[in-house]
C-alpha cells in the first residue's frame, strides 16, 4: 500500500467520522413544536390563504431551522397567535405587490412559548417587531429570501430569550 492510498483512506476515514458527529450533533439538539393559531384571522400573512399557508411553510422552516440552537434534549411549543408581514400590499392591475416604506409597516408576530429543559418549565408571550427593519441592509443570500426581515427579527429573539439565557 502507498503513501498516498493510505493518505486517501485516512481522509477518507476522518470525513466519515466528521459527518457522524455532525449528525450525531443535529439529532441531539432541541426539539421546537409550533402550532399555528388561527392563521386565517392574522393581521397580514399574506393575501388569501395560498399565501397564508406559504408563509406558515416558511416560518415553520426557520423556526425548525433554530430548534438546533437549543440545548440538548431541550423542547419547545410555540403558539403563534398574529403574524403582521413586513410593508403593505398595494393591489395592481397585473399583481398585487408588497412595497416595504419603513413607516408603520414593520414585521410583528405575536405568540405563547413554553421551554422544557434541564428540569425547567418557561413560559411567556411575546410581540416581536422590528420597527427599523429597513435601517440594517440584508446582506449575501438573506437578502434574497422570503420572509427575509421576519426572518431576521424571529432569530434575534430567539437568540436572546434562549440561546443567551441558556
Amino acid at each position: 500500500m502507498t503513501n498516498r492510498s493510505c493518505s486517501r483512506r485516512a481522509a477518507f476515514a476522518a470525513a466519515v467520522i466528521g459527518l457522524a458527529c455532525a449528525a450525531g450533533n443535529a439529532a441531539a439538539a432541541g426539539q421546537v413544536e409550533l402550532k399555528f393559531v388561527e392563521p386565517a384571522r392574522y393581521t397580514d400573512a399574506g393575501f388569501g390563504s395560498y399565501e397564508t399557508e406559504r408563509t406558515t411553510k416558511r416560518l415553520e422552516a426557520v423556526f425548525q431551522r433554530l430548534a438546533q440552537r437549543l440545548p440538548d434534549g431541550s423542547k419547545l411549543a410555540i403558539e403563534v397567535l398574529d403574524v403582521d408581514l413586513a410593508g403593505r400590499v398595494v393591489p395592481s392591475s397585473v399583481q398585487d405587490q408588497r412595497v416595504l416604506t419603513g413607516g408603520a409597516d414593520w414585521p410583528r408576530i405575536t405568540l405563547r412559548y413554553t421551554l422544557q429543559a434541564d428540569g425547567q418549565t418557561r413560559s411567556g408571550e411575546d410581540r416581536l417587531s422590528d420597527m427599523s427593519y429597513l435601517d440594517t441592509p440584508l446582506r449575501g443570500a438573506a437578502a434574497n429570501e422570503p420572509l427575509a426581515y421576519e426572518q431576521r427579527m424571529i432569530e434575534r429573539w430567539f437568540d436572546d430569550r434562549f440561546v443567551a439565557a441558556h
